[in-house]
């Protein structure tokens, strides 16, 4: 499809939001009961936020996931695909890691918080290409990929500590 005819789709930005939504559910479902139950009585690091600040934080990363990755389906050049590519395996990764470490934990005790550990690293290092390969497509895609990131990375700390001082 040349650029052109993608630039006035907004029926794309509508499918995006729909599957950065389906993940957001995903992750809700896992998270939600998990988060009063073992999540409240597990050891955490001391720079754990209050539990009241995740929804916010990812509601905001979510809503600009949509708009960069629909940005960079707008664009026309050789790294759209690589970064689409990257883009819908971030979104899965994104997708397992919530499940992994929030609803596994009571079934799979302590070795889920290292595969959710796993997976969140996984996540990281195909987020890290995102931004790389988004910034030279699309400054403001790349500027939400940074963003998504930093919170990653905050969070990818907080796995970590959550399966060293539980596991």
């Amino acid at each position: 499809m040349p650029a052109a005819a993608r630039r006035g789709s907004w029926l794309w930005l509508v499918i995006f939001a729909a599957a950065v939504l389906l993940v957001a559910i995903t992750g809700t479902l896992a998270s939600t009961s998990n988060v009063d139950g073992w999540y409240a009585e597990a050891a955490k690091p001391p720079w754990t936020p209050p539990n009241w600040l995740f929804g916010p934080v990812w509601t905001l990363l979510y809503a600009g996931l949509a708009i960069a990755g629909w940005l960079v389906w707008r664009s026309d050049g050789p790294r759209r695909g690589l970064g689409l590519t990257l883009f819908w395996v971030q979104l899965a990764l994104n997708a397992a890691w919530t499940p992994l470490f929030f609803a596994a934990y009571p079934a799979w005790g302590a070795p889920a918080l290292w595969i959710g550990a796993a997976v969140i690293l996984a996540l990281d290092a195909v987020v890290l290409a995102c931004v790389l390969v988004f910034w030279r497509i699309h400054r403001f895609a790349g500027v939400v990929m940074v963003a998504y990131l930093a919170w990653l990375l905050y969070a990818t700390t907080l796995n970590l500590g959550v399966a060293a001082l539980n596991g």
